[in-house]
C-alpha cells in the first residue's frame, strides 16, 4: 500500500473544520485556540525566576517542568531576560549543567521563540550531527508554516546563523525540491478561506495540460498552484481535477514525480487536506518504528503546544484508536515522559 493511499485510508475529517473557527472577543471575531499551552493567569515573571532560580540550584525536576509547560512562550521569554540579568548567567547554560539527554532538549526548545527553534531545526536539518540533508524535516517546516513564520523564520536564521536561509537551500538541496522549497520561502501563499470554483477549474486544466495531457512535464505550473493557492483552494483544485482525468491528482504525481519532489507535493497535497492529521501520522511513525524517535517527538509536540496540538491529538486518536498520551507513557520514561504528558495535557 502506498504511503499516500494508506494516509487517506486512515485520514478522518478535521472534524473541526466545519465549525466556527473564530470566536467574538468584545465583538470582535479572533480565531479559535487550539493549542494545549495557555498563558498562565497569575503570572509574575520575578517570582517564576526566583523559583526557577532556586529549582535549578536544587535540581528540582518537577518545578522546572511546571514553569516551562504552565507558561506559554512570551511569559518565558519575560522569565529568561530576567533570570539573565538578575544571574549573569545564561538561562540556556544553567539548564545544561542539571538536565540530560531528551529531557533536556525539550526544556532547551521550549526556551527558544517559536521561529528561533524552527530556525535551529532547520540548521540541524543542514548542518547537525546525522548525516546528510533531513529533507524531511526540512519539507514538514515550509508545508506547514504560515507566511509570517516563514518571514520570521528566516530572518531569525540570518540573525543567528549569519547567513540566509535561502542561500542554504540552494546549497542543500537541488532540482525541483529546491525550486518548490525557494517558492514557499517568498511567502506568497494565499491564506484566507475563501474558494474561487472558476480558478479552481482553471488550475484543474492548466495542472493535467502540465502533467498527464502533454508528453513531459511542466514543473513550473505545478510549483506556482501548489505554492500559492489556500489549502481550501488546493482542495476544490484536486476536486475539478478528478473529473477531467481517470487518475486522482495526488495519483498523478506519484506516477510523474519521484524521489524528495514527490514526497514535498505529496506533503502539500496531504497539509491541504488535513495538517493536523499529517502532524498525527509523523507522531504514528515516529513511535511505531523501530525506537522511538525522540526528535520527531520533541520537534512536533514543542512546535504545535501553541497552535494546533488539541487537532493534532484529536486526529491521532481517531486515526490510530488510541490516545498519543498512551503510547507515550508506554515508550517514553521519568521526567521526560512528565513533560510531554504535560504538553499534550489531559486525556
Amino acid at each position: 500500500m502506498s504511503r499516500l493511499k494508506k494516509f487517506f485510508r486512515e485520514l478522518i475529517p478535521d472534524q473541526d473544520s466545519d465549525d466556527e473557527d473564530t470566536v467574538k472577543e468584545k465583538s470582535k471575531p479572533k480565531p479559535k485556540y487550539y493549542g494545549t499551552v495557555l498563558p498562565y493567569p497569575y503570572f509574575d515573571a520575578s517570582s517564576d525566576t526566583s523559583v526557577l532560580h532556586q529549582a535549578i540550584e536544587c535540581k528540582d525536576m518537577d518545578k522546572i517542568i511546571n514553569i516551562f509547560v504552565k507558561r506559554n512562550n512570551s511569559q518565558r521569554q519575560q522569565i529568561k531576560a530576567i533570570y539573565e540579568s538578575s544571574t549573569g548567567n545564561k538561562l540556556e547554560d544553567d539548564l545544561k549543567s542539571v538536565l540530560r539527554s531528551d529531557f533536556e532538549d525539550v526544556v532547551v526548545s521550549l526556551l527558544m521563540t517559536p521561529a528561533h527553534f524552527d530556525a535551529y531545526t532547520l540548521w540541524e536539518a543542514t548542518h547537525g550531527k546525522c548525516f546528510g540533508t533531513d529533507e524531511d524535516v526540512i519539507t514538514e517546516i515550509f508545508a506547514t508554516r504560515t507566511n509570517q513564520e516563514r518571514e520570521d523564520i528566516n530572518r531569525v536564521y540570518r540573525e543567528v546563523y549569519g547567513i540566509d536561509l535561502e542561500d542554504v537551500i540552494k546549497d542543500e538541496t537541488k532540482g525541483t525540491f529546491r525550486r518548490i522549497l525557494l517558492a514557499l520561502l517568498k511567502a506568497k501563499k494565499v491564506e484566507h478561506t475563501e474558494v474561487d470554483n472558476k480558478l479552481a477549474q482553471e488550475d484543474a486544466r492548466r495542472l493535467y495540460e502540465a502533467g498527464e495531457g502533454t508528453p513531459g512535464f511542466n514543473v513550473n505550473v505545478f510549483i506556482e498552484i501548489f505554492t500559492e493557492r489556500s489549502s481550501p483552494q488546493l482542495c476544490k483544485t484536486f476536486q475539478h481535477y478528478s473529473a477531467i482525468s481517470e487518475l486522482s491528482l495526488p495519483k498523478a504525481l506519484q506516477k510523474e514525480l519521484c524521489g524528495d519532489t514527490e514526497d514535498c507535493f505529496i506533503d502539500l497535497v496531504k497539509c491541504a487536506y488535513n495538517a493536523p492529521a499529517v502532524f498525527a501520522e509523523k507522531l504514528h511513525n515516529a513511535t511505531m518504528r523501530h525506537g522511538t524517535c525522540e526528535k520527531t517527538l520533541n520537534r512536533i509536540l514543542v512546535s504545535r503546544s501553541e497552535c494546533d496540538l488539541k487537532k493534532i491529538l484529536k486526529q491521532y486518536k481517531a486515526m490510530y484508536n488510541r490516545p498519543l498520551q498512551e503510547v507515550i507513557q508506554e515508550e517514553t520514561s521519568d521526567c521526560y515522559q512528565k513533560i510531554l504528558l504535560e504538553l499534550c495535557g489531559v486525556f
